[in-house]
């Protein structure tokens, strides 16, 4: 390829539904992750967490 070949070449990002998708999986495993941190937190602080044998 010569250098006018490379200049034609066009390209660029879309936003496509599988993109969208896989944002909105990751934003829900993350809240997810928040969530059970934040239940297993106050469960601690409360004394209500079950033994572990």
């Amino acid at each position: 390829m010569n250098k006018n070949d490379l200049l034609n070449i066009v390209g660029g990002v879309s936003i496509t539904g599988t993109l969208l998708n896989a944002l909105y999986k990751g934003i829900n495993a993350i809240m997810d992750v928040g969530r059970s941190l934040g239940s297993a937190l106050r469960r601690l602080s409360d004394g209500k967490m079950c033994p572990v044998r």
